[in-house]
């Protein structure tokens, strides 16, 4: 088992609600853009599902992040409906092989959902992957939502790298406790700051 999410960089907050957070990946851009487009690529180390790839296509998330790696444990009691579940949304940027966006739960346009956008950028033979999530709401969706990009991210390196990845849920669970160290608590005035 490797540890390699314990040495890629957090993701930081950009503004309120708002998660960044940056991957150097083994190239080149078309297979990487693959692994964010291709239902069976996807599924190695975020969610499978359909996904149409135009502006105003439907994306469909499946998680199965009890199965995405071995040798894990079982998801927290709090985190067990995330083990298996669905998350629907529309694209709403397509522009192979260097952006895709697409809403987070539900329709853009009615503001019903938060969003997530990949930028990808050529770095000779590595690629430059920045992912941004927006409208995150309230701290215990950013902790988990960073968490979770982040040891998806690392599954993500691992595959791309043919290393085993290590346990899905036992890195979220490492890691929803440093991001909790990272990301302060909006204080009762609404302002919170990053630590």
């Amino acid at each position: 088992m490797t540890t390699q999410s314990l040495h890629l960089p957090y993701g930081v907050v950009t503004e309120s609600g708002t998660l960044r957070i940056e991957r150097l990946l083994p190239g080149p851009i078309e297979r990487l853009w693959r692994y964010l487009t291709d239902a069976d690529k996807r599924a190695t180390w975020l969610a499978g599902g359909p996904m149409e790839l135009r502006a105003g296509g439907k994306v469909e998330n499946i998680f199965r992040n009890s199965a995405l790696t071995r040798n894990d444990d079982p998801p927290p009691p709090h985190m067990a409906a995330f083990a298996e579940h669905k998350v629907v949304g529309e694209i709403t940027a397509c522009e192979p092989p260097h952006l895709l966006a697409y809403s987070w739960g539900g329709r853009a346009e009615a503001g019903e959902s938060s969003e997530v956008r990949f930028e990808l950028e050529s770095r000779d033979d590595k690629v430059l992957l920045t992912v941004t999530h927006r409208r995150l709401t309230g701290h215990g969706a950013m902790l988990n939502v960073a968490a979770g990009w982040h040891a998806h991210l690392g599954i993500l390196a691992d595959r791309l790298a043919g290393r085993e990845p290590e346990g899905f849920w036992k890195a979220h669970t490492r890691l929803v406790a440093d991001y909790a160290a990272r990301i302060a608590a909006p204080q009762a005035n609404g302002a919170g700051k990053e630590a």
